[in-house]
């Protein structure tokens, strides 16, 4: 590739022809602010905040799509270029209504770091004079709030939704003034046909897609001396709760996690790693069935409630290819309150779970009508990774100033299997690792990786006792439109495919910490987290589901066989077809 030579601020650099001003002035280690940009998913110049002056062009040019040009002169700090800034971010501050005390953003909002950097004041948005446009609150979904009071259309969140789901939730409804983001007419998420990624919540600058918000209910529970609270966390919490504190990217504070939990009073931990080895149990024991009889195949994962959504809505005459198993976090309250609530002594009215999950669509997956049993609801309060920050933030509580500790008793006893539920891919791994065993295998080596890795679509062929086995792993919307394309259309035969919601599977769900566009830009969060969930899978001296000894025993006292009536009527569970709005 041809390199072009450029002057920046008088510094002389070489970059390759097809970069932009921005990234040729970053390479030299200026920041050039902007708002609008996010790499690859959005790149519109509409914010006009990354402004530079080029000698011999007139007027200020957007960086962010300024393509470099041989014997280019920039300069990224003049005094209009600064003006022109304050002035835009003014123009943004007198629509954005500013409650940063108890805004779930404070303390990583990229607008608010602008107007500190800029020094700006929100002239036009406290004046008398400036009429600010009409909030709207779109809160109808269990997961999901829309707040146009916030938002200040930089459209990230409406690319977002194209790129990654490719379903196109999300768009601008209206013009000039009253303008807002949200589905078609300000219709409710909950029938948008939106599958709950948090995709789009990931993307915004501001705090004007968020969660649905329930850490003052889980207070609450906390401060209730009739009640016993019981939390569990997923697996990929751990390699990502710590970035809320200062933490490198990926970090493993499962020890500090543990010790928070005691600190905040809850009363039990029940690790959702635990949980997830009984899932592999009862998944893995369901496909070996379906390959003996060669019904409902290929087998497709049922853990991943942003999956769920979709199949549910865009692809509903393959229900019947989905495994019944609950998903682990279900799972886990249901093992909290039907089996150790006698083993402990507790009264199963009395328990109330909570769970903190990478995901918002789990908050939608625990009130699913069908998500309980003999009328006690499976988990009770659902806790994103950053609300549960915000949680320990509330409670004076530093992460990263905590020891480390491992919690008492059984139920946070897990294997590797369990802990890579956390990654695309790691589903399908931990299922063969039992199957292959199953089956009498020789060779007990773990040797999956064919399935991990990042892309969208990924597939393998593993031959195990003499049987072939095609399987495929998918994640995010977009993937999936596209798999069920090719599958449609191929001949192939599949055994059994792996759905995340989430690209990059849980450990780059919607409910995960949020970092600025520009790490976004430059670092690959989704790896350095893998890398971490990965690592506690190899130093565990149990890595498959079948060998955790407290699952067998379960079975043996409880739950009779992998795939029993009893099994059946407990954990599994089945989905129907769902309309959307159109």
């Amino acid at each position: 590739m041809k390199n072009i030579n450029l002057t920046i601020n008088g510094i002389k650099t070489t970059v390759p022809e097809n970069y932009t001003v921005m990234q040729a002035a970053e390479e030299l280690g200026y920041d050039i602010p902007r708002l609008c940009f996010l790499k690859g998913i959005n790149e519109t110049s509409s914010c006009r905040l990354c402004v530079v002056d080029v000698k011999n062009i007139n007027g200020l040019k957007n960086s962010c799509t300024l393509a470099v040009q041989e014997g280019m002169e920039v300069n990224t700090d003049t005094e209009e270029i600064h003006e022109s800034v304050v002035q835009n971010l003014q123009l943004l501050a007198s629509n954005h209504i500013f409650e940063c005390w108890a805004c779930e953003r404070e303390h990583n909002c990229e607008l608010l770091d602008l107007m500190r950097r800029f020094n700006v004041e929100n002239i036009y948005g406290e004046s008398n004079n400036f009429s600010k446009k009409e909030r709207l609150i779109n809160d109808s979904s269990n997961s999901i709030v829309l707040d146009s009071g916030k938002c200040i259309l930089c459209g990230r969140c409406v690319s977002a939704c194209e790129v990654y789901t490719g379903l196109n939730i999300l768009n601008f409804n209206e013009r000039g003034n009253e303008t807002y983001v949200g589905p078609a007419l300000f219709h409710g998420m909950e029938d948008s046909g939106c599958i709950l990624c948090g995709k789009c919540i990931q993307a915004c600058p501001v705090a004007a897609i968020k969660e649905k918000s329930e850490i003052d209910l889980v207070l609450d529970a906390l401060k209730d001396k009739n009640k016993i609270v019981v939390v569990g966390a997923a697996p990929s919490v751990r390699v990502a709760l710590g970035e809320e504190f200062g933490s490198e990217i990926g970090e493993n504070v499962e020890g500090k996690m543990f010790s928070s939990f005691k600190l905040v009073g809850f009363d039990e931990i029940m690790d959702v790693n635990f949980a997830a080895d009984l899932t592999i149990m009862e998944e893995g024991h369901e496909l070996l069935k379906r390959v003996q009889s060669g019904k409902n195949l290929p087998q497709f994962t049922s853990c991943s409630p942003g999956w769920i959504n979709y199949i549910e809505q865009y692809e509903p005459e393959y229900l019947s290819n989905l495994s019944t198993a609950k998903s682990p976090q279900q799972t886990a309250g249901i093992i909290s309150k039907h089996h150790y609530a006698f083993e402990l002594g507790y009264n199963i009215e009395d328990i109330k779970f909570v769970s903190i999950m990478p995901c918002i669509a789990k908050k939608d997956e625990a009130r699913r009508p069908e998500m309980e049993y003999e009328g006690i609801r499976d988990v009770d309060y659902v806790l994103t990774t950053r609300e549960y920050a915000r949680l320990l933030k509330r409670k004076g509580i530093d992460l990263m100033k905590l020891g480390d500790s491992k919690p008492y008793g059984d139920l946070a006893r897990y294997t590797g299997a369990g802990m890579i539920f956390g990654v695309t891919g790691g589903v399908m791994e931990a299922s063969l690792r039992t199957i292959s065993e199953v089956l009498g295998e020789e060779d007990k080596e773990i040797k999956f990786t064919k399935v991990r890795g990042h892309e969208g679509i990924k597939e393998a062929t593993y031959t195990l006792a003499g049987q072939e086995l095609n399987v495929a792993v998918v994640h995010g919307g977009a993937s999936i439109k596209e798999f069920f394309k090719r599958m449609k259309n191929s001949k192939k035969e599949y055994h059994f495919i792996e759905f995340m919601g989430c690209i990059g599977g849980c450990i780059n769900g919607g409910g995960q910490p949020i970092h600025s566009a520009k790490i976004q830009d430059t670092v690959d969060i989704s790896l350095l987290r893998s890398q971490s969930v990965y690592a506690i899978d190899e130093h565990k001296k149990h890595r498959e589901s079948h060998t955790n000894k407290i699952i067998l025993q379960m079975y043996k006292d409880w739950l009779v066989e992998p795939g029993s009536d009893f099994a059946h009527k407990l954990i599994h569970t089945k989905y129907k077809p769902r309309k959307f709005y159109k």
